[in-house]
Formats: C-alpha cells, structure tokens, sequence
C-alpha cells in the first residue's frame, strides 16, 4: 500500500483543525483537497464512513481510498446493489457489536442517488464527508433536505467554490458543521436584502453582504478552512481572451417576439421566462453559424490539445460537425460517455466536455488552452466557470494556460459573462485573510 506524500501546506491543514470532528476544507483546485480530506477521516478513526460525490467521482475516491488506505478501509461502490447490501451489513453488524476487529468501512455514493435510500437517514455514529459541498447550498432541495436530516457524529466539507459568490448559500454547510444558527438569524447578520414590486407580488431579492469578517472569524471557529493556490504555490500565468462575433438577426427578432419559425423542423417557442432563456442561449450557440466558424478557425489555429466546454448536446453534434474534415482526434466527457484515450495519446486532440460532467472534476494539465463554446448559465454556474478553468491550472501545469471565450455581442451572453465575473469577485473575497 502506498503512502500518501503530503504537501506542507496540506500537514498545516491538518494541524490547524486536528482538534475538531466538524471541519471544511474549502480548498482552490489543485491544493489536493482529496488527499487532506481522506486524511482526515482516516484520522477520525471512525469504523463506519459515508462518503458522497458527483456520480463522476465516485472511481476517483474508490481508488484513492483502495491505493492509500486498503490495509485500514474495506471499500464499497454504493452504486453497485452489492456494494450497498454489503456495507448495510457491515455497518448495522458494527453498531450492534462495536466489532472494530474488522476492518472499517467507507461506502462512496453519488448525491442523486442517496437521498433514494431512506436508511442512510437511519444510520448513526458515522463520519460523513461531502465532496464539492456547494451542491447542497439550496436547502430546499431534496438531496440537501435528507442530508441535513442526517446523523453523522463528525463532518467533512470539500470545495473550492462554497458559495458560487453567494454568501446565503452558505447556511446548509454552517449547519453541518455544528453552527447553531437559525437560517434567518444567519441572513439577518450577513445578507442585505430589498423587497421589490412585480406585478402584484412582492418578492425578496439580495442586495449585497455585511460583516463578512465576522462571518469568516465564526466559520474558522468551527473548522472552516480557506486557502487559494497563489498563497501556497507558484503556478503559470492565465490569460483570457474574447472571440467576438455578431449577434443574428433571428436572435433579435426572437428577443423582440418571442417566436421564432427556424426552420420547416424548428420553431423556438418562448412562452415564458425559462423557454426564453434557452431559447436565447441555443441561437447563441448551435444555431449560431458565424460562432461555430469561429470555433472551427480557432481549431484550426493550433496543433496543441485543446479542451473545450459546451452545454447542450446539439450544441457538441454541431461542433463535431464543424471541425470534421479537420480530422482532429477528439475524446469527449458528458453525461453518457467518458472516452479520454486521444486526449491522452494524442497531442492535438479535442476534448467535449460538458458542464456538468467534467467541470468539477479531473485533471487535464497536459492542454494549456480551454475554449469556452457556451457559458454555464443558473444555480451552481459560477462553481462551474470557476472549477472549469481549474481543470488546467493546476499542479503539474508548466505553461501558460489560455482561454477563449467565443461571445456574441449584444446578447445574453456578454450578460452571463460578466455575472460570472461577479460571482467570483464575492467568492476571492471570502478566501482572503481576515
């Protein structure tokens, strides 16, 4: 079994909360919240543990948990129906007997996943840990509801991005790690709010924030951790830069209508504020041919890997479709297929990755350059803007790492972009020293 080799930032971590059972690592990608957070629940010396991730990570953790702690951790693929009667057996049999002469157990489950197996809530005197714990900040959500009905006698919280440049998302975690503040005791020291008129309705909107060095004094009290990669380590230059293109007058007309005849097979019907969005955001994108000429021209530009980042399928078959006679090998990363062999062997590859089942995980150092097809748009997008970039920016990187936004002008994108700037601007502020 191998050992894992910690960095010294990494050991003061450790030190720095070794005293508490309740602890978030918030952590920049690539400062190894994997390894410290392992770490510490091997520390916590607890016989049953419960790790829960994206569906995307769960090899990730299995391996890691298998190569740096087989000889103390049976391992268990929750997912898998015998991975999970086993690890129900194991753990029931140990509440009973306290029987520590067996090995102890981590189940690994995804979050879609846990809240439809109703006897986890039943479960007791167990380490929980939550990787990328952004994803429960809606407490009205259904994962986050079950997970906060939980009852883990220690608590592990990783992310990067905790907020998405959202103070108020913040509560669920502080709940979790043994904060007992009330939700609107919380919003009423930290979260300026105003009421604003629509129509009849009056609803509550966010403002701006307070206090939030005391905000971040009481986390650090209970075991929250903040650290960005530039105070630790030196990593290249990032550089930005947008590709501009106009705007199409069937954008326009949609915008104006909200009705748009395409295509003979196409009509963009946007009845309400949702239909619209999409809408908006597809004549952006697939239905964009000056876009994707630019997509292809950018391909075309370079020889090195590149790594690019889409939303919907329509919109990778129509790159695909773009770049075809170019004959670039590509790999591609979404919700259905995970196929990365060119990404690995070749050195001009394309890699496809969508947002949602690539941006907050994995490492692709061996590209430099990310190119930025379509923006991610609602809940959680700052979170993956801001993980996406990091999927190259990250130890092992030597060279500067470039990205290409290709946006079009005037429209809803050059909107997204710069809320997105905001998000993060709000997110550095809550890592900074207090």
């Amino acid at each position: 079994m191998k050992q894992p080799d910690f960095m010294p930032h990494q050991t003061d971590i450790l030190k720095q909360t070794e005293q508490f059972s309740r602890v978030a690592y918030y952590l920049d990608m690539g400062l190894g919240k994997t390894f410290v957070g392992a770490e510490k629940m091997w520390q916590l010396n607890t016989p049953v543990n419960l790790v829960v991730c994206q569906k995307s990570k769960i090899d990730d953790w299995i391996e890691h948990f298998t190569e740096y702690y087989g000889d103390y951790f049976q391992v268990y693929n929750l997912t898998k129906k015998s991975g999970s009667i086993s690890f129900r057996t194991h753990a029931e049999t140990m509440n009973i007997y306290d029987d520590r002469a067996s090995p102890d157990i981590i189940g690994v489950i995804n979050y879609d996943l846990l809240f439809r197996r109703d006897w986890y809530k039943t479960l007791e005197h167990f380490t929980l840990m939550l990787d990328e714990s952004s994803l429960i900040s809606n407490e009205t959500a259904k994962r986050s509801k079950f997970i906060l009905k939980m009852k883990p006698d220690n608590v592990i919280l990783l992310s990067g991005t905790p907020t998405s440049g959202k103070y108020e998302k913040l509560w669920s975690q502080c709940h979790l790690l043994g904060w007992d503040i009330t939700k609107k005791a919380f919003w009423k020291s930290y979260i300026e709010t105003e009421w604003m008129e629509e129509g009849d309705f009056k609803h509550e909107v966010v403002t701006g924030y307070k206090h939030v060095s005391h905000l971040k004094r009481k986390l650090a009290e209970h075991g929250a951790v903040f650290l960005k990669t530039e105070e630790v380590l030196t990593l290249p230059e990032q550089i930005e830069q947008k590709i501009k293109v106009d705007v199409i007058k069937e954008y326009k007309q949609f915008m104006k209508h909200g009705y748009l005849q395409l295509s003979d097979d196409v009509e963009l019907v946007g009845d309400n504020s949702l239909t619209k969005m999409l809408y908006a955001r597809q004549l952006c994108g697939q239905y964009h041919k000056e876009k994707l000429q630019a997509f292809r021209d950018l391909v075309q530009s370079t020889e090195d890997r590149l790594i690019v980042f889409y939303n919907f399928t329509a919109e990778y078959l129509a790159m695909v479709q773009a770049i075809e006679d170019l004959k670039r090998p590509q790999s591609i990363i979404n919700g259905r297929f995970k196929q990365m062999l060119n990404y690995e062997q070749c050195s001009n590859s394309v890699t496809f990755i969508q947002y949602q089942a690539g941006a907050m995980g994995g490492n692709f150092q061996k590209s430099n350059k990310v190119i930025y097809f379509t923006l991610p748009l609602g809940q959680g997008s700052c979170d993956l803007w801001e993980q996406s970039k990091k999927r190259i920016h990250r130890i092992g990187q030597d060279k500067t790492c470039f990205y290409y936004y290709l946006i079009v002008k005037n429209s809803i994108e050059e909107r997204n972009l710069a809320a997105l700037k905001v998000g993060k601007e709000l997110t550095d502020e809550l890592f900074k020293k207090f």
